[in-house]
């Protein structure tokens, strides 16, 4: 797949030195974001020290491009044609919402409105004793908490990656959920993103904090919901940390507007004995890409991963995927399908790294493909980089053919 740079350059026929200026355009959009996005934070939620990092990891990097290798069939060049503005305005009333709930016997539900909390449209009450659920802006005024949670915020491995870095530098607000030792939340949590377009393209930062202590455990469903074809840019970050024998079973789900950009970044930290289990459904948007990245910091560390993409049109859906493995006993299990119709284009490309004192490790993975539309196209790399020797791994794809179509 050309990309608009490539095609620049085979239009103009120039020599190298046109990719460097393609390359420093890059780099002035994406400092152009970071100043963008800075300029919305509230001052109540500076964290100089937390968003100075961030922005320094993104001086060293640039707006990826297909040129990269894990964008290689994701082409954001339509973004760099896009002026965005960061802000979290939003008229939305609980009719707007209510189809949108689940049922309230189903437990707490958590409203966010353009990236920012919204304690009128949530409910919390059936939240257990001790479990907590709701905005940094307001746990940060209470200092032990506060030190709590910047001792989790953003320190997970994958907080380099250009997006997620992003997200650091300019979300406007996050929910924490955060779960004492042994707490056991029946219900599930409900998380609900609403995206609210504005006249001009909002760019907008969800971000969520789960912290799962000691022997807790947590359903959690995540769902981001927009609606219409005016464009904007939601770039969101999810990090779960899991303490020893604590147990997390996570839903997400894009069904955003159709012209929506949707980057989603899920980091999941996992001590001895978790488990996690975590499955991502992508419907919506223009292009959506969501990567997971998971990080086994223990022995006997339990990882599932299921994925759904159904897209039809012109819809771009690409999923990448990380397990790390570095501890003896370690399982993991993925299976990622993609329903694809018209000329829709979806990307898989899962890879698990089994450590050399991963031993023991048990891994399988494997991507099932269904093309509807003989103009469907399916782009697809399991990956298992294997150094330990005592294992048991094994990956695979299949793929499903449009007949008579």
């Amino acid at each position: 797949m050309a990309n608009s740079v490539s095609d620049s350059v085979s239009k103009l026929d120039v020599n190298a030195s046109a990719t460097a200026i393609s390359v420093n355009q890059r780099d002035a959009y994406l400092m152009s974001l970071v100043q963008t996005v800075k300029a919305a934070v509230p001052p109540e939620l500076a964290l100089s020290e937390l968003r100075a990092r961030a922005e320094a990891l993104l001086k060293e990097q640039t707006f990826p491009s297909t040129r990269q290798e894990d964008w290689r069939f994701t082409d954001l060049s339509a973004l760099l044609n896009m002026t965005f503005t960061a802000g979290a305005e939003a008229s939305v009333t609980e009719a707007d919402i209510a189809a949108l709930r689940l049922p309230e016997t189903m437990g707490a539900q958590v409203v966010v409105l353009n990236g920012c909390f919204s304690a009128e449209l949530s409910n919390l009450e059936a939240l257990p004793e001790g479990a907590i659920a709701g905005s940094l802006r307001s746990l940060l005024t209470h200092p032990t908490r506060r030190a709590e949670i910047e001792s989790y915020l953003a320190q997970a491995s994958g907080s380099h990656e250009v997006f997620t870095a992003l997200n650091t530098v300019g979300f406007q607000d996050a929910i924490v959920l955060w779960l004492p030792r042994h707490q056991v939340v029946d219900t599930p949590i409900q998380l609900l993103y609403v995206t609210q377009p504005q006249a001009t393209p909002r760019l907008i930062h969800p971000r969520c904090l789960v912290v799962a202590e000691a022997g807790s455990a947590l359903t959690l469903v995540e769902e981001y919901w927009g609606n219409g074809a005016d464009a904007h840019f939601t770039n969101a970050v999810t990090e779960l940390w899991l303490q020893e024998t604590a147990q997390v079973t996570h839903s997400r789900v894009q069904s955003e507007g159709e012209g929506t950009f949707h980057i989603g970044n899920t980091v999941v930290t996992q001590g001895r004995d978790s488990q996690y289990t975590g499955t991502a459904v992508s419907l919506g948007a223009r292009l959506c890409r969501h990567h997971w990245e998971i990080y086994q910091t223990g022995e006997q560390t339990t990882t599932r991963l299921y994925g759904l993409g159904a897209i039809a049109s012109t819809q771009h859906s690409d999923t990448h995927s990380l397990v790390a493995l570095n501890h003896p006993h370690g399982t993991v299990e993925q299976v990622h399908k993609a329903i694809v119709d018209d000329k829709a284009h979806s990307v898989f490309n899962g890879r698990i790294v089994v450590a050399q004192q991963a031993q023991l490790t048990n891994a399988s993975q494997l991507n099932r493909n269904l093309l509807l539309s003989n103009q469907a196209r399916v782009d697809t790399k399991p990956q298992l980089e294997i150094v330990a020797d005592n294992v048991k791994c094994a990956h695979g794809a299949t793929g499903q053919p449009a007949s008579g179509r």
